[in-house]
């Protein structure tokens, strides 16, 4: 590995799964989160919001994944907005409880 290689990849893989600048939108906050996987950025990220003085938290991963950082951002950004579209508070409740509540016992 050649020392540009080295030095510029190293900078790279140091933004690789850490946060980019929050984002506002509705009232949530998205942080965009990718991180390297395969040589590639994957699609990762938190959406959060205060709900009666409780911070809660949704994280996500897609398969989508991006050759540049930046782009996995915004891919990243544009997805949490489509979630928050389509699911809004409801994001936040137990995937699980369903599931749990229909077994017989």
């Amino acid at each position: 590995m050649s020392f540009l290689s080295a030095l510029f990849g190293r900078r790279a893989d140091a933004r690789a799964g850490r946060p980019a600048e929050p984002v506002e939108y509705k009232g949530f906050t998205i942080r965009a989160a990718p991180y390297k996987n395969n040589g590639h950025y994957q699609t990762a990220g938190t959406i959060e919001r205060e709900i009666g003085g409780v911070r809660k938290e949704h994280r996500f991963i897609r398969a989508d994944s991006y050759a540049a950082y930046e782009d996995a951002v915004t891919f990243t950004v544009n997805k949490a907005r489509q979630i928050i579209d389509l699911r809004g508070n409801k994001i936040f409740d137990q995937m699980s409880a369903p599931a749990a509540s229909s077994q017989k016992r």
